[in-house]
């Protein structure tokens, strides 16, 4: 029982993270590193489809559930959100981390051969 709530705080506390810096209006000072944006977006995603297969499994469901919310996440700050704007860089940087956290959660969580 310990474990499963362990996995669950992790994804939420991923989810509620992914929540703040998706759609929290930026400021301008973040614009001084070249693609930091990226590699956040890359790190984030990573982060989230690690989490979602630690806590759900390894089902299919899992990372198209990642990507759906990443394509989402960039229309919501293209169509809605002042102050952010969508773009498919940053959804490649999305797709890109949540394909290698799936593939690390993959690795880490096999069972020893």
């Amino acid at each position: 029982m310990l474990l499963t709530d362990r996995r669950t705080a992790v994804f939420v506390a991923v989810v509620l993270l992914s929540l703040v810096v998706l759609f929290v209006p930026r400021t301008p000072s973040e614009q001084g590193i070249p693609h930091l944006d990226k590699v956040v977006h890359a790190t984030l995603f990573a982060a989230l489809a690690a989490s979602t297969r630690w806590r759900f499994g390894p089902h299919l469901a899992g990372p198209v559930t990642v990507l759906v919310y990443a394509a989402s996440s960039e229309l919501l700050q293209q169509h809605w959100l002042a102050k952010r704007d969508g773009d498919v860089r940053d959804l490649a940087a999305d797709a890109v981390g949540a394909v290698i956290g799936w593939l690390v959660a993959r690795r880490v969580l096999s069972p020893a051969r």
